[in-house]
């Protein structure tokens, strides 16, 4: 039964591609046309924030920044004194 399935595979396989049609080359540079339309399409949707938004939002992103890099930066010392300390012990 099984064997039977196997021959039927390949026979069922040559057929599907034989239905397809072939498609049609598009040359390059109709692609490539197409492409920049659609792009240029998009890029129409796009809805910017005004400038004072950007520039609020910018400020927000770096005092996080800063304060995380403060943070990081004492909780390093703080390890770093710690197993120096713990060093001079043994």
């Amino acid at each position: 039964m099984a064997e039977l399935d196997e021959k039927k595979a390949p026979a069922a396989k040559e057929e599907k591609k034989a239905a397809k049609p072939a498609k049609e080359k598009v040359p390059f540079g109709q692609r490539v046309s197409h492409f920049f339309r659609g792009y240029k399409s998009e890029l129409k949707k796009i809805v910017w924030s005004p400038w004072k938004q950007v520039r609020k939002n910018s400020l927000v992103v770096f005092t996080v920044v800063v304060v995380c890099a403060a943070i990081i930066c004492a909780l390093d010392f703080a390890f770093s004194r710690g197993v120096i300390f713990l060093g001079g012990l043994i």
